[in-house]
């Protein structure tokens, strides 16, 4: 089945074709290293991932929610941590809210700026004439391996304050190999420390803040689409899943004599319904991008409701792509157990996928909420 991915956005066919090949053969490599390898990071680079979201007057390309994500999804279908860390070419999505005159100096070389953040714990930070000392550790850095640009969650010591970004370049940071998860392995999301370092106030921007760029793209709910990049690495995977076990069962006959998998009623019946999940899923998820970017696009604000239906596809998607994908590992019997068959890797990344807080328990209620009329947890929308 097709991604919908307009490869010639990216790259050109041949050349992302190429690249997806090139992830697929490599993805116990990817796995035993535990991060994306350089040389994949820079041809990222090349068909365009970190410089999609940057506008045009920085060298960039102004893609669309819904392009970028296309990408994210069939570079997922390829192996879920190389999914993972593309998205974060969204990047510009949390850099807009520093200083425009920052940003210059961000993207003054070149727009394909590698960007990793550890947000969390945030860690306290004493403010001086020029900005904030800071110093600490936090989790969950994914792509940091092939970063050039850091970002940490700090709080600043004085009353009042909300919790702010600060953004560092990688000399000043130490990376301790610390991700030992089930799943998404290669996404390198280790720990990051940093050791005293003051990093001047127009440095650092607080989470969530306005962006100070105009163009049309930070018009667009930034925490949904923080969100919808990680989320749609479940689609991708799940389509692959799909793909995987019709492939398999080709040619090959039961050494016991009885139907091979595709022959037999209970795998038919768990594939059309697993295919059903995820294409609903999708279309659910397509379709809300769609409704809010028509609506940005005509000079409009999304309303509170549009922008719920964003965050409620987008943890749909996830649970549901997971699902199917669960359906269709079990019916492959001990060949799909074997650590070394694509649907192993698929399962355990797309379960890491469904314990993010983005797409977690929290979420459902939220959205719930908005449909009786209440206000949500702050953070949501």
């Amino acid at each position: 089945m097709p991604h919908y991915v307009d490869k010639e956005q990216w790259g050109g066919e041949a050349r992302f074709d190429a690249l997806l090949e090139t992830i697929r053969s490599r993805r116990k490599e990817i796995e035993q290293q535990r991060h994306i390898p350089s040389d994949i990071i820079d041809a990222f680079k090349e068909i365009g991932v970190y410089r999609a979201m940057v506008p045009k007057r920085f060298g960039g390309d102004e893609k669309s929610p819904a392009e970028f994500l296309r990408m994210v999804e069939a570079v997922s279908a390829a192996d879920g941590s190389a999914g993972w860390v593309a998205s974060f070419g969204m990047s510009p999505a949390y850099l807009a809210a520093l200083p425009e005159k920052t940003l210059e100096k961000v993207w003054q070389e070149s727009p394909d700026v590698v960007f990793a953040g550890g947000i969390f714990p945030p860690q306290p930070a004493v403010c001086t004439a020029n900005g904030f000392k800071v110093s600490g550790r936090w989790k969950f850095a994914s792509g940091c391996m092939g970063a050039s640009l850091f970002g940490v969650g700090i709080m600043p010591e004085e009353e009042g304050a909300l919790p702010r970004m600060a953004v560092l370049p990688r000399e000043q940071v130490e990376i301790d190999p610390t991700w030992n998860m089930i799943g998404m392995v290669g996404t390198g999301s280790h720990d990051l420390l940093v050791d005293d370092v003051e990093v001047p106030e127009e440095w650092t921007f607080v989470r969530g803040g306005k962006p100070n760029l105009d163009e049309i793209f930070f018009r667009y709910p930034s925490l949904s689409f923080a969100a919808q990049v990680l989320s749609v690495t479940t689609l991708g995977m799940a389509r692959e899943a799909l793909d995987v076990v019709r492939a398999s069962v080709k040619g090959r006959k039961s050494i016991t004599g009885a139907p091979n998998l595709g022959e037999r009623e209970y795998a038919q019946i768990a594939l059309a319904k697993a295919e059903a999940r995820v294409q609903s899923a999708r279309l659910f998820f397509y379709e809300s991008i769609d409704d809010v970017w028509k609506c940005i696009e005509s000079g409009q604000e999304p309303s509170r409701e549009e922008v719920n239906l964003l965050r409620l596809s987008t943890t749909h998607l996830t649970h549901e792509c997971a699902g199917a994908i669960h359906e269709i590992y079990r019916i492959s019997g001990m060949n799909g157990a074997d650590n070394d068959h694509p649907l192993s890797r698929i399962l355990r990344d797309s379960q890491l996928c469904t314990q993010h807080a983005f797409m977690g328990e929290i979420t459902w209620k939220n959205a719930g909420a908005i449909f009786f009329g209440h206000d949500p947890l702050p953070g949501y929308l």
